[in-house]
């Protein structure tokens, strides 16, 4: 099934220095306090939040839809990041009668370079081969985000092809790179 649906209510993966768990609305300043700062959302897609209220509106986004991990630095209990299993953007002939979901993710700029998000991913990826069982996952950068083009080449994703992208937000970004990888137990 494309795109079949997700719902990590109950999750909790863990790494060596983090937990993923679904957002509370106890995590709202940790929150605004990453998704504020300049040049941070928009690596994203999105524009930093200019006020709190912007921030409580997609925090219920993302605890209502399901699919979007917080990110907790298990050193200091805090919020740092978020990373969603999200609607894959490949063209459908991609994945004929295959299941399939995209990776997205934001890191706090106080964390950036640490490894923390190649952690993240790289247990995602897990849950979403092992525990979800999909057949592939699809990700994208915009060009000139090489922190994220770093993450993607690490944990395996193979380039496809550079195309235009809608973020949520309605803003279209003409140069996104475009990823795959193939869960390692498909065909086996």
């Amino acid at each position: 099934m494309y795109n079949p649906k997700i719902d990590i209510t109950k999750v909790y993966l863990e790494t060596e220095r983090l937990i993923l768990r679904p957002f509370l609305l106890s995590d709202l300043d940790d929150f605004y306090a990453y998704a504020c700062v300049p040049g941070v959302g928009e690596c994203a897609g999105w524009p930093h939040h200019e006020n709190i209220e912007t921030s409580r509106q997609i925090l219920h986004l993302f605890i209502t839809g399901k699919k979007t991990f917080a990110i907790v630095l298990k050193a200091n209990n805090q919020v740092i990041g978020s990373i969603g299993i999200e609607k894959s953007h490949f063209p459908r002939s991609y994945f004929p009668k295959r299941s399939v979901r995209e990776l997205g993710y934001v890191l706090s700029q106080d964390y950036w370079g640490q490894g923390l998000m190649s952690e993240a991913v790289k247990r995602v990826i897990t849950y979403c081969f092992n525990d979800l069982h999909l057949d592939y996952l699809t990700i994208g950068h915009f060009k000139g985000n090489h922190r994220s083009q770093r993450v993607i080449e690490k944990m395996g994703f193979i380039y496809q092809y550079t195309g235009t992208y809608q973020t949520q937000m309605g803003t279209m970004i003409k140069e996104n790179l475009c990823y795959l990888l193939v869960n390692p137990h498909l065909n086996k």
